[in-house]
């Protein structure tokens, strides 16, 4: 069995790929490491920079995607840390996606979901080689690979049930912005009700998991 590890580091939040990188879990084991510094379609912004350190000179010259990507093609399984985003960077990646991210919320429901909190809080065993540092792809890429087999290894999951934890929407317990920041879901659900379906109603950028969650809730 072999997933493939990806990462990419971009302008900012709307796009533009500045690295792509990946590694390979063959077996449980972690194999052929690649990255690529990429040209990106529009500048790199100033949040970007101070988060992966890749700078416009870093990318002068370098190929784009679409020629980059080529090589990191040809797997059957993809994986990323939060998959939908990376997935939209690298439309030309034919396969099926596994989200870390999602399958760490349905598995640990206690906890935080970010790389590098998961990786202390599960006490990863991580071994990236010298001269990475996080928020590089590769780096990330190492982290991820560590914490996809963690998760497969505590949960028992198949790739095809892997796959589709990711394909549905997750379960969110707690509310994360508004007035009940921070309280269950399924409290608000009891004590305001009405307050969820506002929301349902008046706020049009809720992600597909947090309307899920509030119908889940609502409905008892």
């Amino acid at each position: 069995m072999t997933y493939r590890v990806i990462d990419t580091e971009t302008c900012g939040l709307e796009g533009g790929v500045v690295e792509i990188a990946s590694v390979d879990v063959v077996d449980g084991v972690i194999r052929q490491p690649m990255s690529d510094l990429v040209s990106p379609d529009r500048p790199i912004s100033i949040d970007a920079m101070a988060i992966h350190h890749i700078t416009e000179e870093m990318v002068e010259g370098k190929p784009r995607i679409a020629v980059a990507v080529r090589r990191y093609q040809g797997s059957r399984y993809y994986v990323a840390h939060n998959a939908a985003f990376d997935r939209a960077m690298l439309p030309e990646m034919n396969g099926e996606w596994i989200c870390t991210f999602k399958l760490a919320r349905e598995l640990y429901p206690d906890l935080r979901y970010s790389n590098q909190y998961l990786r202390y809080a599960l006490n990863l065993d991580v071994s990236v080689p010298e001269g990475l540092y996080p928020h590089r792809a590769l780096y990330d890429c190492y982290v991820t690979a560590a914490l996809l087999q963690r998760i497969i290894k505590d949960s028992g999951w198949s790739a095809e049930q892997m796959v589709a934890i990711t394909a549905r929407p997750t379960l969110l317990r707690t509310l994360k912005f508004g007035k009940y920041r921070g309280k269950l879901i399924a409290d608000i659900a009891e004590q305001d009700p009405a307050y969820l379906r506002w929301m349902l109603k008046s706020i049009d950028d809720l992600s597909d998991d947090m309307k899920y969650s509030l119908q889940h809730f609502l409905n008892g």
